[in-house]
């Protein structure tokens, strides 16, 4: 008898993740532009394309609007999913913003087009995850939420069941087990999703990286045991620090049960159209060869590859470059003492930093960062192991931590951020929303937009959904 048809399902990461991996978000709206009439008729269950630092670098870097990038991938896909990763209550940002912040950037993202949001946070708090799932499902959005894959003693089966039937209940539309640095091997993903499966009735996506050179065979596991979809990326940009071959994944389930069904030929003329993007990336230096290989540090210290680069760069800025080993062994000294958070943005450069302090200044803790002392308060959330006492009473003194929900001690910001702004900058509502995550880059990319007289098309901002919430 012939095995059930279960496709597996894939998530195009190529206009968001794949480049940020690889080449630091640098592929430009125009660059993107040309190739969306292919890309469309493959047949993904949704494409990657917004969000994460896509934002940041687009007004930054590329002096362009992120919201007009959106609009005109929306009005080029007109039968894909579009999709975003959103931080939870950090939004695209670096800090906490209050609810109605988060609440206005999920309605206007909906509003521009995306379809499905993936919302996380760095140290899987699902308290900084309600607002923005919320406002999602009141948007008629797809919420997804990811939890933070990562490797330590309070990490075990129970807790990511515990968090799945967790993520179910807050009204979730599916999980994303979003392993950023590689860590998740084979067997132990036939496991995982195992259990997530029989936990929960929402689908199951795994996102993943080529950092540590598994995971095209974790993907192959996670599918037979029941994983909905994966997250690849077109072959001129995957590997290395980025995801696993589309084309690769393609034809690895052909002819099985979970055969995608996917054309080779029309993918083929995909991937020539990005291979001179990344000729063109190594020609400048901008794709650095080194983020192409395998880095199995990665599975020995548990620390993600971006995090050793910085810690490298740390070192050498102090003229203690020999102390690298030592920094490593106290990585997880520190990562333990701060309550075994995942290392993911930013909690990755906060335990990084601490632990270089540690080493290079011969004392542990004898200077501490304010983002460790703003850990140690409980501003970022709760961790899934308790602080190390020792160590919050030489951070806090006297000081009391919090145990809320940090963002329940911000009060409602949209109007003050408003009347900050320079009214001649504001030519779309969504332009507040740009100020809001980053005023300094923001004013610097409107008064480009001004001198340059490149106007936002008036006919494609979103204008009936003024304000938030209605």
């Amino acid at each position: 008898m012939a095995a059930e048809k279960k496709p597996v399902k894939i998530t195009e990461t190529i206009l968001r993740d794949a480049h940020q991996s690889l080449i630091a978000t640098r592929m430009t709206t125009e660059q993107m532009l040309p190739i969306i009439e292919k890309m469309d008729k493959v047949g993904y269950h949704s494409v990657e394309c917004w969000g994460g630092a896509t934002f940041d670098a687009s007004l930054r870097f590329l002096k362009e609007d992120p919201w007009e990038r959106l609009r005109k991938l929306r009005a080029g896909f007109k039968n894909t999913k579009l999709q975003m990763l959103f931080r939870g209550q950090n939004i695209l940002g670096y800090r906490h913003y209050a609810d109605d912040v988060v609440e206005y950037f999920v309605q206007k993202s909906i509003a521009n087009g995306i379809d499905i949001i993936r919302i996380f946070d760095c140290l899987n708090d699902l308290r900084n995850l309600e607002t923005a799932v919320k406002a999602a499902n009141k948007e008629k959005g797809h919420a997804q939420i990811a939890l933070s894959y990562t490797l330590g003693d309070a990490y075990t089966l129970d807790y990511w069941k515990q968090k799945a039937k967790d993520i179910e209940s807050m009204g979730a539309d599916s999980i994303c087990i979003k392993d950023m640095a590689g860590l998740l091997v084979p067997n132990k993903a036939t496991e995982l999703v195992t259990e997530l499966k029989k936990s929960v009735k929402i689908p199951i996506q795994l996102h993943t990286h080529y950092t540590s050179g598994v995971a095209a065979m974790t993907y192959m596991k996670a599918v037979e045991a029941g994983c909905d979809v994966i997250d690849t990326a077109m072959s001129p940009f995957a590997m290395g620090t980025s995801q696993p071959a589309t084309e690769v994944m393609v034809e690895a389930f052909k002819g099985s049960q979970y055969d995608t069904g996917f054309d080779q030929n029309l993918l083929a003329e995909i991937a020539d159209y990005f291979r001179p993007m990344r000729d063109d990336a190594l020609a400048s230096g901008l794709l650095n060869p080194k983020v192409m290989g395998v880095d199995i540090k990665t599975l020995l210290y548990q620390v993600p590859g971006g995090m050793l680069s910085n810690m490298v760069s740390q070192l050498k800025e102090q003229h203690a470059e020999d102390k690298y080993y030592e920094v490593l062994k106290e990585i997880p000294r520190v990562r333990k003492d701060l309550g075994e958070p995942p290392l993911v943005t930013p909690s990755s450069q906060i335990v990084g930093t601490q632990a270089v302090l540690n080493v290079v200044m011969g004392e542990r803790y004898k200077m501490m960062t304010k983002e460790t002392k703003a850990v140690l308060h409980g501003d970022y959330g709760q961790t899934a192991k308790p602080f190390n006492k020792e160590v919050q009473k030489k951070a806090l003194g006297d000081e009391k931590p919090i145990t809320c929900r940090p963002a329940d001690l911000l009060k409602p910001e949209l109007d003050k951020i408003k009347s900050e702004m320079n009214p001649e900058w504001i030519q779309q509502d969504e332009d507040v929303l740009s100020y809001a995550l980053f005023p300094q880059v923001a004013t610097e990319f409107f008064k480009y937009r001004e001198a340059q007289q490149t106007g936002v098309d008036a006919k494609a901002a979103d204008t009936k959904n003024g304000a938030y919430p209605v």
